[in-house]
């Protein structure tokens, strides 16, 4: 059934956004869920850091203050089975300026815990990529408003908390799910701070009928776990290796 997936990406189109975005439920099997869970809790402490809401690693760097990466290949747990062969076959980056995902952000979810609207900004290729696992969680997406348009990924957090989103997207554990173009430019996107996600149905789930278990949310609900999410970019400004110092403060 994985490999099966790649044939037709067109089949795993969110009909009910107005944008581009697909949702694949079994993007990664059990065992690769817990293959790559055990690489992300093995990794070095130094790796992770710690926010007010969250924690998260950010592969191969860093972006400098200038929104450039130091060239550097992602660790292969990374590359495998997500990228290789998985994304390649979908041929979703082949337009990217790098051909394929060179930038690689592990946040970790526990419950109550989630992140302000944002947008994730010019640094990228208009296109995300999110393996989601060991737990769903339901991702909100908002409209911009002129306040929005002013403001950057570092003023986010100012955003109302009362603010309502205008679409919602369910993220089971295992999934993959891709967002790009206007859906990446042209709305913002967040996740609330509850240990429960309600208002769960067909009505309220822009990507109901693409779940794999329906029935896991029959009562409209479900407490939140610990979910950890892989989000692959391409970022845009790349730094070769011989021209890194200068970036370090070298001379």
């Amino acid at each position: 059934m994985i490999e099966e997936m790649a044939c037709d990406l067109e089949a795993a189109r969110i009909t009910s956004l107005p944008a581009d975005s697909f949702y694949i439920s079994d993007f990664v099997s059990e065992d690769e869920e817990a293959w790559l869970l055990q690489k992300v809790a093995s990794a070095p402490q130094p790796r992770w850091t710690k926010l007010s809401h969250r924690r998260l690693q950010t592969w191969p760097s860093p972006l400098t203050k200038s929104n450039t990466l130091l060239g550097s290949p992602l660790p292969t747990w990374l590359v495998s089975p997500v990228i290789e062969p998985r994304l390649r076959k979908l041929g979703i980056f082949n337009d990217a300026p790098h051909g394929a995902p060179n930038h690689v952000l592990v946040n970790e979810y526990h419950p109550g815990q989630g992140i302000m609207p944002h947008e994730d900004g010019a640094a990228y290729y208009p296109l995300v990529a999110t393996v989601s696992l060991g737990a769903p969680i339901v991702l909100d997406v908002y409209t911009k408003t002129s306040r929005d348009e002013r403001d950057d990924e570092k003023t986010s957090r100012d955003t109302d908390h009362t603010r309502k989103p205008q679409y919602r997207i369910l993220q089971e554990r295992r999934s993959l799910l891709i967002t790009r173009a206007d859906l990446y430019t042209d709305y913002l996107h967040g996740i609330a701070e509850t240990t429960r996600d309600d208002d769960l149905s067909a009505d309220t789930i822009c990507n109901w009928d693409l779940l794999r278990e329906k029935k896991l949310y029959h009562a409209g609900w479900y407490e939140r776990e610990t979910r950890t999410s892989l989000t692959y970019r391409d970022v845009l400004k790349v730094a070769k290796m011989g021209n890194s110092l200068k970036f370090l403060g070298g001379r």
